[in-house]
């Protein structure tokens, strides 16, 4: 097994090069956006096992989304990101369907016949029908469509949604580990990163540390709070309570090795069926934080979910920037010396 503290190459076994002799293979999360239905019971799990402060019910004026990022009280956050993509020229589509302005009405004519004979009443990727409830009411829904309109059920043909429970990462080359002067945060035998909240004194230095904006203090008691990846579920053999919970196992756990590769299968199945902008986050050992702990399985660009599309550990250069600090140093250490020996002669 080759490895190496450089990003030049993959970190095969994070936990032994933390000092851990004998360990598990490092654990993590596959995370399929393309069956997430936004239910949240991640985000309420998460909360019930680690006793994690209620951090309010605001909608945030954002769709659905009432957490809006993750934060010390929200270690799981499910994004609803609502785009104005019309299905005639949505370019997740079903497989088989026209693309391109010119094929509009071609394409509206496909999906509706589709969405007559669907087996659930509708197609995939956020164009399931909604059923109108009898009644003058209007439930705020995008796209709602009142009794007696002619249509009988409303489409949604006009926008998609795209869903995304986000998570720490564990990255490799975690920046917070890197900055943390207390030793709170650690590396586990199981490859993930776990701050001890005795330990932590709250500078907040790991808060700058993370590429992804995940760690953050909390104003209840100023320490460092995240994501654990339930460690203390794992020490007992238990998956942890975000995926335990998760219906429709869009959240899944296991081999961190075992899951790039499923994650991948996955990937190459949505691009056959016609979804060609499936891609795979954080799967990659030569990004910019050396691969991650956590991967996603995306239909769009990162940025679209709020992700950076090229994370960087803040502290990859550090050493070099000390050495050339040092050296820089010894120069001008060297030059005063030289010129207090030339004044004295």
């Amino acid at each position: 097994m080759t490895r190496t503290n450089s990003l030049s190459g993959p970190l095969d076994d994070v936990a032994a090069d933390a000092g851990h002799l004998q360990h598990p293979p490092r654990m993590g999360f596959f995370t399929d956006t393309s069956v997430c239905i936004g239910c949240k019971a991640c985000e309420v799990a998460c909360k019930e096992w680690n006793l994690v402060p209620e951090d309010g019910l605001d909608l945030l004026g954002m769709s659905y989304d009432n957490s809006g990022m993750l934060g010390a009280n929200t270690w799981r956050h499910v994004a609803f990101v609502e785009q104005p993509v019309p299905l005639s020229g949505q370019r997740t589509g079903l497989a088989g369907l026209p693309t391109g302005p010119s094929s509009a009405a071609a394409t509206a004519e496909v999906v509706a016949e589709r969405l007559r004979h669907a087996e659930r009443g509708g197609a995939e990727l956020g164009t399931t029908p909604l059923q109108v409830p009898q009644g003058p009411q209007d439930l705020g829904m995008p796209g709602f469509s009142p009794p007696g309109d002619g249509h009988g059920a409303e489409s949604r043909t006009d926008f998609r949604w795209l869903m995304e429970s986000d998570v720490c990462k564990h990255c490799t080359h975690a920046g917070c580990l890197d900055v943390c002067p207390t030793g709170a945060l650690f590396r586990t035998e199981f490859g993930t990163v776990v701050v001890q909240q005795d330990i932590c004194n709250g500078c907040g230095y790991c808060v700058s540390g993370c590429p992804y904006g995940v760690i953050d203090r909390s104003p209840l008691d100023g320490k460092a709070h995240k994501c654990t990846l339930c460690y203390d579920r794992l020490k007992d053999g238990l998956e942890p309570a975000c995926a335990k919970a998760c219906p429709t196992q869009s959240i899944q756990f296991g081999v961190l090795d075992e899951l790039r590769e499923r994650a991948s299968v996955r990937v190459e199945q949505l691009r056959e069926e016609g979804v060609e902008e499936a891609r795979l986050y954080g799967a990659s050992r030569y990004d910019g934080v050396g691969g991650t702990g956590a991967m996603f399985l995306l239909l769009d660009d990162p940025e679209v979910y709020g992700l950076p599309p090229d994370p960087v550990v803040p502290t990859r250069d550090a050493v070099a920037m000390w050495r050339s600090a040092g050296l820089a140093a010894a120069a001008f250490l060297t030059a005063a010396v030289g010129a207090f020996l030339g004044s004295r002669r």
